[in-house]
């Protein structure tokens, strides 16, 4: 259920490393806590994020929740794709439901977060 070779934050975002960029969605258990995705709000290309600072918004049937960059760095592109089929988060959070994809500037952000079993149990503890 959480992809190993990605890396997780405890606002349930994931990391996929690709050379020095990092494509980010949320997890498979937050898409779940949200229910039916209907609406993204991303940024833009070229806008910078940072590490533990909101990024957009995600709205559900259920809630509307932040989400949360687990880097710094550029925005280099975006899932312009949600904006059409919001629900594809639900469908494949770690596939097509990518949200950014961001220039690292501190790849050393990335030891900061955890591994898919820390994450696992993180969730299984009530997250």
């Amino acid at each position: 259920m959480y992809p190993s070779e990605l890396r997780y934050d405890r606002e349930h975002e994931w990391v996929r490393v690709e050379g020095d960029e990092a494509v980010i969605g949320i997890s498979h258990f937050a898409q779940d806590q949200l229910g039916e995705v209907v609406y993204i709000d991303l940024p833009s290309t070229g806008d910078t994020v940072s590490a533990g600072e909101t990024f957009g918004e995600i709205e559900s049937v259920k809630s509307v929740s932040e989400l949360y960059s687990p880097l710094t760095g550029e925005v280099t592109a975006v899932n312009v794709a949600l904006t059409d089929t919001p629900e594809t988060v639900n469908e494949d959070p770690y596939g097509e439901g990518w949200m950014i994809r961001v220039k690292m500037d501190d790849p050393a952000q990335l030891d900061e977060m955890i591994s898919a079993g820390e994450y696992e149990a993180f969730v299984n503890e009530g997250a």
